[in-house]
């Protein structure tokens, strides 16, 4: 008798039992962390669809920006007033539903003497820095767009080469560095109207005739919100593995 309680003991499944245990503990976490990861998602995009529709605002002071979240800034809507240092324009790669080409990116310096890389819009591929300078309105302009965080040292497959002004990314530091415009707000903006000031007196010049004009307003605001369907996966994995313990210590009664 000693023998076959013995025997029915190493039967148990003991260690089959622990794993499973292990797994529907780790896979009921991780639902748990996606849920709350989903109530993250939307209030974020909650946050950022008001600031895109919201009425602009001054730009934050640079020890505000130095001092946040990219995040807790980003996509706010800003109102900027100043004069683009033309000359100082650098293109960089991208990709948008006009097509592969550049994005426009040229200096802005504010009124409070403050310099902001303002992104000016899509250029097609072929497009020279030098032709995309020549649209820069001269004088006085107002610029209303969203506010974005800066992209140092290049995309996720290609580094910036600043030595070959070759950019994959809006690195404006790196970019200040390359044009010698001396020190930048650490942000860049992403136009969406361009609006040129008209003074009192003689009309200063405008963009030469046939330069390529940017296209502004394709800021591509996208944020993947699959978190439910990771959820529910992770969901469905713990109901399996506790399907699985059942089967197993059922299993070992009727062995038993």
């Amino acid at each position: 008798m000693h023998t076959v309680i013995e025997t029915n003991e190493a039967r148990r499944p003991w260690g089959l039992a622990a794993f499973l245990v292990l797994a529907l503990a780790a896979f009921v976490a991780l639902g748990i962390w996606q849920v709350q990861r989903l109530q993250w998602k939307h209030a974020l995009i909650a946050r950022v669809d008001a600031r895109v529709h919201a009425e602009p605002i001054p730009l934050p002071a640079d020890d505000r920006l130095a001092r946040v979240k990219g995040s807790d800034l980003d996509y706010l809507r800003v109102s900027l007033q100043g004069s683009y240092e033309g000359s100082a324009t650098v293109l960089v790669r991208a990709a948008t539903d006009l097509g592969t080409g550049y994005w426009t990116m040229t200096p802005l310096k504010l009124e409070d003497g403050r310099q902001v890389w303002v992104n000016r819009g899509f250029v097609p591929a072929g497009t020279g820095a030098s032709a995309a300078a020549a649209s820069t309105p001269a004088g006085a302009v107002r610029v209303v767009g969203l506010l974005r965080s800066d992209e140092p040292k290049g995309s996720l497959l290609q580094s910036n080469q600043p030595q070959d002004d070759r950019w994959y990314s809006r690195d404006t530091t790196a970019m200040a560095a390359a044009r010698g415009i001396g020190r930048v707000v650490p942000a860049f903006v992403d136009a969406q109207a361009e609006q040129a000031r008209r003074p009192a007196g003689p009309k200063p010049a405008g963009p030469k005739p046939g330069a390529p004009a940017p296209v502004p307003g394709l800021t591509q605001i996208h944020f993947p919100d699959n978190h439910l369907s990771y959820a529910l996966t992770w969901f469905a994995l713990a109901a399996m593995s506790a399907m699985a313990l059942v089967f197993v210590w059922r299993r070992r009664r009727w062995n038993g």
